[in-house]
């Protein structure tokens, strides 16, 4: 049973451990804990007040309440994955190594069966070996609630903090980093919301091809807002994503974000933040870590969804008591419809 810790709105031979020794970092000592946790995570690293972020609040939370010492790394490039994965693994002292990120999955998918006793988790992708929990998330649904409200805030003269939109255009947009699978399906649950709530409502989209490039997120959202007259945008891009706040806030226009609460994460753009699809990778890194104390862990796959409070949308801090009732009560209608199967959201393009 996954933990809901916060509510929210709505064998191999040696390898090089030395080459990676100095890229590794840990809180706690090793020798005065009873359980140790490694974590690689996504390229981008800490500081992205988004993804890995909230697998890093997962440990401190983990680690407020559990007896555990944690070791970390922030690969720079996806070929270090595999090298990353082996150092923790080889080392022999870690009961538990997160791998943080889809693009770690074909690492993983290598280095867990050289490792039969070495428990791992993956996020966001699912390897098929008896020693990998793989946790996955619903995403689209997330999004789609977004979506909803964003297709319903375009169609009407709204004006909130620093932010307004352009009523007789109906136009809004989404960026994402790289263009895959999960990027897309985020993409396509958003689109899904905008159009039940709008048929009219057009969505434009762009994606940039990194998770740490603000320039390009802020270029991306300005012709946007600049050029296609879009009212509001949603991105799924990492610390990219900063740079669609900094567009949208030097615009006078409105973003959504994505993850964390992006609106606390980012207090500086919370006049322009009007959500965040909330997605709880903490969640995941915290029940992993408490069955891994427990001696509870087994491999799998677990899904966390808009039922479970996996996904979920969340008002901005500063501007959701600004959201109009009436469009409040509409999202949380659909949110009860995609629980209970009367919506059917797409994962796909």
């Amino acid at each position: 049973m996954v933990r809901n810790r916060r509510q929210f709105l709505g064998g191999a031979g040696a390898i090089g451990l030395a080459g990676l020794a100095g890229c590794i970092s840990g809180f706690g000592d090793e020798s005065d804990h009873a359980v140790q946790i490694g974590t690689v995570y996504a390229t981008g690293g800490l500081g992205d007040d988004s993804f890995n972020d909230m697998a890093k609040r997962g440990l401190e939370d983990a680690q407020d309440d559990f007896d555990i010492a944690i070791t970390e790394t922030e690969p720079s490039s996806e070929s270090e994955f595999e090298s990353a994965q082996r150092t923790f693994a080889e080392s022999g002292v870690n009961d538990l190594i997160n791998c943080v990120g889809y693009a770690q999955a074909d690492a993983l998918a290598e280095n867990a069966p050289d490792y039969p006793e070495q428990d791992f988790i993956i996020i966001d992708e699912v390897v098929e070996e008896d020693n990998v929990r793989s946790y996955t998330f619903g995403e689209p649904e997330g999004s789609f609630q977004v979506g909803h409200l964003a297709g319903l805030l375009t169609e009407r003269e709204f004006a909130a903090g620093d932010g307004e939109t352009i009523p007789n255009e109906s136009v809004v947009g989404f960026v994402g980093a790289t263009e895959t699978p999960l990027i897309e399906s985020f993409e396509a649950g958003f689109t899904a919301g905008v159009e039940y709530a709008n048929d009219d409502a057009e969505v434009v989209s762009s994606y940039v091809g990194e998770f740490n490039d603000t320039a390009a997120g802020q270029e991306a959202a300005r012709t946007m807002y600049q050029n296609q007259d879009a009212d509001i945008v949603f991105h799924a891009a990492g610390r990219t994503g900063i740079g669609v706040f900094q567009a949208a806030q030097d615009e006078g226009r409105f973003a959504i974000g994505v993850d964390d609460d992006q609106s606390l994460s980012n207090e500086d753009f919370a006049d322009v933040i009007l959500a965040s699809m909330v997605k709880r990778v903490d969640t995941a890194v915290y029940s992993a870590i408490e069955d891994t104390v427990n001696d509870e862990f087994e491999g799998g796959v677990e899904r966390l969804g808009l039922d479970d409070g996996g996904v979920s949308a969340v008002y901005g801090d500063t501007l959701g008591d600004e959201i109009p009732e009436e469009i409040s009560t509409q999202i949380e209608e659909s949110k009860q419809a995609i629980i209970d199967g009367e919506i059917d959201v797409p994962h796909e393009l």
